[in-house]
C-alpha cells in the first residue's frame, strides 16, 4: 500500500537513525572501508526515500536497508575486482544476500560481530582523540555532522573535515576491519572505552558554552556502552564503564536547577535520582566483579559512584570507603585528577587540613596548571578552615580558568559569598 511522501520520509529517517551503525558495519565487512561503507549506507537511504512512498514501508525496514546497502556493496566489489577473487574472500556473504523486496529479511547474520569490528575501527589509535570521538558519534551514534559540531561547540566545517581526514587516515594506514586479539586487543579496548567515557563526560559537565549539561551526549555514550557490554560480555572493564555511566546518568535530573544552573552533589534532591538507572548500574557492577579478578579503573570509579547512590542523604555518604577506593584507583590508573578527587574524599573523611595537604602537593603539577577544579577545590577547603580571603582568591582564579558559563557563575557566586558555608562538592568533584 502506498504511503504519503511525508510519512515515508519520517519512517526512513527514524529507521536509519536506529539501524545506521549496523548497516555500515555489515557493509564494511564486504568493502573493508568504513568511508565507502557509509556512502553505500547513504545510497540505501536515498533508495528508500525514492521507493517507499510508492511501494510502502516494508515489514522489516531495517533489513530492507541492510540488504539494499549490501547488494550495492557487492556490485561495487564485482566492478573493482574479478568476481572469482572476491568470491573467495567474502564467501558466503556474496551468495546469501538476495535483492531486497518488501518482505526482505536478509542481512542478520554476524551483525553483532560486524558492529564490534566497526567500534574497534572507529576508535583505532592511529586517529587523534578528537577524530575518534567525531567518527564514533557519526558511525555508531548516528549523529549528523551538524549535531556533532553543536555538541562540541565546533564549526560544522571543522567537524566535517575531521571526519573526512579520519576515514582517509584509516584507509592510508591500511587499518583492517577486524577485532584485534591478545595484547593488541587489550590496548585497543582501552581506546574504545576512553572514547565512550569522553563523550559521556562532555555531556555530563560541558567544558565550554552556556549549558552545563548536554544530555544527548550522555545518552549516546550510555547507549554505546550498553551495546559494547552486550557484544563483549566477558570483558570486566566494559561492564565497569557501563556501570559507571548508568550510575552517573541517574543523577541527571537533579544536577540542574529551574534555570539550568548547576546543583552539585551536596545540594541535590536525591528523590530525583533515577532508581532504574541505579539498579542497572548495580547490576553492571556485579557483572564486572563476576567476570574480573581485580577491579579495573572503570569498575573502581563505578564502585565510588555506587557508594554515593547507596547513601540516602549526603550526610550518610561513607567517605572513608570512597577515599579507600580512590587510593586503589590512584594505583590502578595514576593521574593528578584522580589524586585531586582523592583529596576531596580524604577531606570529607579526615578533615579539611588533610585534604588541603594533598591538594597543595598537586599545586606544581603542570597537568593541572589550567585545570579550574584545582583552585576550586582548594578554595573550598580554605573556606572550611575559615580562611575566607584566601578562599575568595581561589574561587576567582577558578572562574577565570573555566570555559563554561554556568560553572563560572557558580564559582563567582562562591567568591562573592567569601567562600562560606559549603562542603568540598560545592565546587569540586565528584558531581
Amino acid at each position: 500500500m502506498a504511503v504519503t511522501e511525508a510519512s515515508a520520509t519520517a519512517a526512513v529517517e527514524a529507521v536509519f537513525r536506529i539501524e545506521s551503525a549496523r548497516i555500515i558495519a555489515g557493509v564494511a565487512r564486504i568493502v573493508r572501508d568504513v568511508g565507502i561503507a557509509e556512502e553505500l549506507a547513504q545510497d540505501a537511504l536515498v533508495a528508500a526515500l525514492e521507493q517507499w512512498p510508492e511501494s510502502g514501508v516494508p515489514q522489516r525496514p531495517g533489513a530492507w536497508l541492510m540488504a539494499t546497502a549490501k547488494h550495492r556493496a557487492i556490485d561495487l566489489v564485482r566492478r573493482k575486482e574479478t568476481y572469482a577473487r572476491k568470491l573467495a574472500e567474502v564467501g558466503r556473504t556474496l551468495e546469501d544476500v538476495q535483492p531486497p523486496g518488501p518482505e526482505d529479511i536478509a542481512g542478520a547474520d554476524d551483525i553483532d560481530d560486524d558492529l564490534l569490528r566497526l567500534i574497534f575501527t572507529a576508535c583505532h589509535p592511529v586517529l587523534s582523540t578528537e577524530a575518534r570521538i567525531a567518527l564514533t558519534l557519526r558511525l555508531l551514534g548516528g549523529l549528523t555532522t551538524d549535531e556533532i559540531a553543536r555538541a562540541f561547540l565546533a564549526s560544522e566545517s571543522t567537524v566535517a573535515q575531521r571526519i573526512v581526514r579520519a576515514k582517509r587516515t584509516l584507509g592510508r594506514a591500511g587499518v583492517p576491519f577486524e577485532v584485534p586479539y591478545g595484547a593488541e586487543r587489550a590496548a585497543r579496548l582501552g581506546s574504545v572505552l576512553d572514547v565512550i567515557y569522553l563523550i559521556f563526560n562532555e555531556g555530563y559537565a560541558a567544558t565550554a558554552g552556556d549549558d552545563w549539561l548536554r544530555p544527548g551526549l550522555c545518552e549516546d555514550a550510555l547507549r554505546l556502552a550498553r551495546v559494547l557490554a552486550g557484544l563483549m560480555p566477558q570483558e570486566p572493564e566494559v561492564h565497569g564503564l557501563a556501570a559507571l555511566l548508568e550510575l552517573q546518568a541517574s543523577r541527571t535530573a537533579a544536577r540542574t536547577g529551574p534555570g539550568g544552573e548547576p546543583v552539585l552533589l551536596a545540594d541535590q534532591n536525591r528523590s530525583r535520582w533515577d532508581r532504574l538507572l541505579i539498579r542497572r548500574g548495580y547490576a553492571a557492577l556485579e557483572r564486572a566483579n563476576a567476570v574480573g579478578d581485580a577491579p579495573g579503573p572503570y569498575a573502581l570509579q563505578a564502585a565510588i559512584a555506587a557508594c554515593h547512590a547507596h547513601a540516602v542523604t549526603y550526610e550518610e555518604t561513607d567517605w572513608k570507603v570512597i577515599a579507600t577506593l580512590y587510593g586503589l584507583l590512584a594505583k590502578a590508573a595514576p593521574s593528578p585528577v584522580v589524586e585531586l578527587n582523592r583529596a576531596v574524599a580524604v577531606s570529607m573523611a579526615e578533615g579539611p587540613e588533610a585534604g588541603l595537604a594533598l591538594v597543595d602537593a598537586l599545586a606544581g603539577d603542570p597537568a593541572l596548571a589550567a585545570y579550574h577544579l584545582l583552585p576550586s577545590v582548594r578554595g573550598d577547603l580554605l573556606a572550611r578552615l575559615g580562611r575566607a580571603d584566601e578562599a575568595r582568591e581561589e574561587f576567582v582564579r577558578a572562574a577565570g580558568l573555566t570555559r563554561n558559563a554556568r560553572e563560572r557563575a557558580l564559582l563567582l557566586a562562591r567568591a562573592g559569598e567569601g567562600g562560606e558555608g559549603g562542603p568540598a562538592e560545592k565546587s569540586g568533584a565528584p558531581r
